[in-house]
């Protein structure tokens, strides 16, 4: 569900609402009871999750993910792990 921002226009009070799409906007303000609310334009809140939606998906290089960890574990994209060297008995 996305999150909306509401102003009102008698008080200027400003908050937001968790909200279906389909449900009707928020009409009455909390702070000043009056039914002056008016949504605002802002960015979008939200985020993909769950089985194949991954902050990396996009991602190439050495740029990092919102969780704060290196995409290909630092490594630049195409680099390959050093091979072990042999044991010689």
């Amino acid at each position: 569900m996305p999150i909306y921002e509401y102003q009102c226009n008698a008080c200027g009070h400003e908050m937001e609402a968790l909200q279906r799409m389909s449900d009707d906007p928020l009409k009455d303000c909390l702070a000043c009871e009056q039914a002056e609310l008016r949504k605002k334009v802002s960015a979008a809140g939200f985020r993909l999750k769950g089985g194949g939606w991954y902050e990396t998906d996009f991602k190439t290089g050495n740029k990092k993910n919102l969780a704060g960890g290196a995409a290909n574990n630092g490594n630049a994209k195409g680099d390959k792990p050093a091979k072990p060297a042999a044991k010689t008995a």
